[in-house]
């Protein structure tokens, strides 16, 4: 199992909650309650940092992102801060009211090496959806609800949710969720694939989260990276063709030449349970 002594490096100190809930996975806790867990500037910053860190991290090989409490998972962008910062005598530095090049939560843009699972305990609107569009895998509580309630205010959802929506649903339901505002329940998300999953209770919600991630952190780990990035790559890229051979350009020398490889090949030939070794890719 993951641990703080078994980390090659501490990671990046963070207002977010860390632990290590299964062998290889890290959970990541959004940990402002009282805050509907909206997030400051800062700690957007914070967020990009702790994935930075986790994909560099060899013991460490699937995230789960999720809330504090049992109401929210991520209510967007702290409000309350971005009003104080522009009704300021002194407006502050352009760089303090950005988000990381990673987006909303350091998640929302990403790309990154290794997946990220949303365990998603309550609402998501706003950036917090946008967060849950980009994980590559959703576990949500019977009690989640998705929305982008951006232009109710006049305003849009700018950390790339409405155009990975668009690829996850389809332009009428897109549209629809995105110019009407109208909250999405967990079952509805279901039925629309935006979600993996609805978990039994809310409060098997983590649970379930961890089962899946341990199933990720369970196989070689190179064929995670790779088999990831084949994924996303023809999520992001408009031909099939011109994905698979992207992939393949960055990757497949260094996957099929790597340790792991040779040991799944071994191990399926000596019906063995194969040892994985952190990767190098």
């Amino acid at each position: 199992m993951a641990s703080v002594k078994s980390l090659t490096e501490a990671p990046p100190s963070s207002s977010c909650a860390l632990s290590y809930p299964a062998p290889y996975v890290l959970l990541v806790t959004i940990n402002r309650e009282k805050a509907m867990n909206a997030i400051p500037f800062a700690g957007h910053w914070e967020m990009h940092q702790i994935f930075e860190w986790f994909d560099k991290e060899p013991n460490l090989r699937v995230a789960i992102v999720t809330g504090a409490g049992k109401k929210a998972f991520c209510a967007g962008q702290d409000l309350i801060e971005l009003g104080k910062l522009r009704s300021a005598s002194e407006q502050p530095p352009p760089a303090l009211m950005t988000h990381p090049p990673s987006g909303f939560g350091g998640i929302s843009r990403r790309t990154g090496k290794k997946p990220i699972i949303a365990a998603v305990n309550g609402f998501a609107f706003g950036g917090g959806f946008e967060i849950v569009l980009n994980c590559d895998m959703v576990v949500a509580s019977p009690t989640a609800s998705f929305s982008l309630p951006e232009a109710l205010r006049g305003i849009w959802a700018g950390a790339g949710g409405p155009a990975r929506l668009i690829r996850n649903v389809g332009l009428p339901v897109a549209s629809e969720i995105a110019l009407t505002g109208v909250p999405v329940s967990a079952k509805r998300a279901l039925e629309l694939n935006l979600i993996n999953r609805i978990s039994p209770s809310q409060d098997t919600l983590i649970d379930e989260a961890v089962k899946l991630a341990s199933g990720v952190a369970a196989i070689s780990p190179d064929a995670v990276i790779v088999t990831r990035a084949s994924l996303r790559e023809a999520w992001e890229t408009s031909s099939v063709e011109r994905a698979t051979q992207i992939v393949a350009d960055r990757y497949k020398d260094g996957l099929l030449d790597g340790d792991n490889a040779k040991e799944g090949l071994a191990a399926f030939a000596q019906k063995r349970k194969p040892n994985w070794k952190p990767s190098k890719l």
